[in-house]
């Protein structure tokens, strides 16, 4: 009932900063996760960041703490991520992702969408 669609990827050198956005419609996010996973070449999808919407509280996998934001707008039903001081390990199909709390700290979601590039070169 979630539909998500993200867009903000692109092509960067290591160092810049990228911000993802995901719009979503549908069913309310009030007992969901909703946050982004990703996917690089040859590995396993993997948790990037979640807010635990119901009471806002921000979680983000140690790879990329300190250098990537969560936020949102609850008013235009928006996610974002704010990436700061890419890495090319950084380099991975970005998926804006909702889930029951918890299911997205495992690399899985309810609902996810079509996924946006991000390339980090070296």
């Amino acid at each position: 009932q979630v539909q998500l669609l993200e867009s903000g990827g692109g092509l960067v050198q290591a160092g810049d900063s990228l911000r993802l956005s995901c719009a979503a419609s549908g069913r309310t996010f009030s007992s969901y996760d909703v946050g982004w996973l990703r996917q690089a070449p040859g590995k396993e999808r993997e948790f990037v960041a979640a807010i635990r919407w119901s009471v806002g509280n921000k979680y983000y996998a140690d790879s990329v703490k300190g250098r990537f934001t969560i936020s949102r707008d609850n008013s235009k039903n928006m996610v974002y991520l704010q990436m700061n001081s890419l890495k090319p390990e950084d380099t991975a199909v970005y998926y804006c992702a909702a889930g029951m709390p918890g299911v997205l700290f495992l690399g899985r979601a309810d609902s996810w969408g079509q996924g946006t590039q991000v390339t980090v070169s070296s």
